[in-house]
């Protein structure tokens, strides 16, 4: 799915509020009420089991093909304007992938917007399974890849109803798991992950494309699951890492939302950083204490349904809701 480059040695960030306090002399702000949908997590739940019903979604399967469509009609169902990017990928050892990025936009009009993604397919293989008799199986991809799809699916079930000041685009990347193995891997395949979210970023959909920032869910519906400062995202977007964190704390989720530094992760929002120019972040679950950084299931057949916990999904999409709908123009 992704590898870890580094792990940060950086200073622990404090986890005390950066906003200082007003004296007593200084006026309040006029501040503007905004209505904020309520996340419904069971909903979200719903969406992530839909995709694991349908089996792994690896490129050039049926089972893709399948969720593909369920991901256009769920889109278009929830009134976005829908769009479908095709493309002939060639992956690190020569196969090609008939893959699909899928894209919902709400106030397409507008110039200022937000851009929210994940990733839809699966990996091929559980080569982090501790039994090597998997290593050939097809991840189900519970939580990688379809948690992300999930919390997004349900933004835009709301986005539908009670569209948010600003533009919104969601994007379902595809091959973004079908990078070399460990075994396979050398300087040549580097970039041999996030297949779908790097053709985006060298032919966006529509030409000139900006959004003032992204952010990337992946790995979002663990039990516990803990959101550390990834580090590209910090070199690229810091202050959005803030937004987003500060917004979680104020909902009393700081201990989902972890303020401190995490790993540099490559991953979707590497790509759409360097290539696309679009600030963005990862929200993505990070285990210091593991061998890998991600959860023990991580690339293993266990990837189940058993590793979603809606407590999760709503620290998550509640928090996200807030910081779109309280974006203006």
């Amino acid at each position: 799915m992704r590898i870890l480059l580094y792990m940060s040695l950086l200073l622990m960030l404090s986890t005390c509020a950066k906003t200082p306090g007003k004296s007593q002399n200084e006026q309040p702000e006029n501040i503007k009420t905004v209505s904020v949908p309520d996340f419904n997590a069971d909903s979200a739940f719903l969406y992530i089991k839909k995709q694991v019903d349908f089996g792994p979604r690896v490129p050039n399967t049926h089972q893709h093909v399948a969720c593909g469509n369920y991901l256009k009609q769920k889109l278009t169902d929830f009134g976005a304007q829908l769009t479908v990017q095709e493309a002939d990928l060639e992956a690190f050892d020569g196969t090609i992938l008939k893959a699909s990025n899928i894209i919902g936009s709400y106030n397409p009009e507008a110039a200022t917007r937000i851009l929210l993604f994940a990733h839809w397919d699966t990996r091929p293989w559980s080569d982090h399974d501790p039994d090597s008799k998997n290593h050939s199986t097809p991840v189900s991809g519970a939580n990688d890849g379809a948690s992300g799809v999930g919390v997004l699916l349900e933004m835009a079930r709301h986005f539908g109803k009670e569209k948010p000041a600003v533009g919104v685009d969601i994007i379902f990347f595809d091959a973004e798991d079908y990078g070399a193995p460990a075994d396979k891997m050398s300087p040549e395949n580097e970039n041999s992950w996030c297949l779908g979210s790097q053709y985006w970023a060298s032919n966006k959909h529509i030409p000139g494309y900006r959004a003032k920032y992204g952010i990337l869910l992946d790995m979002v519906g663990a039990p516990q699951a803990r959101f550390y400062r990834e580090q590209i995202s910090e070199y690229y977007a810091s202050y959005v890492v803030d937004l987003v964190w500060e917004k979680a704390a104020s909902l009393g989720y700081a201990h989902y939302f972890i303020n401190q530094p995490g790993g540099s992760i490559t991953d979707d929002h590497l790509y759409i950083n360097q290539k696309a120019g679009i600030p963005s972040i990862d929200i993505i679950h990070y285990d210091p204490n593991t061998a890998t950084g991600f959860g023990h299931y991580w690339h293993t057949v266990n990837d189940t349904m058993e590793n979603i916990d809606k407590n999760t999904l709503s620290a998550v999409g509640k928090t996200l809701m807030q910081v779109v709908y309280n974006e203006q123009p």
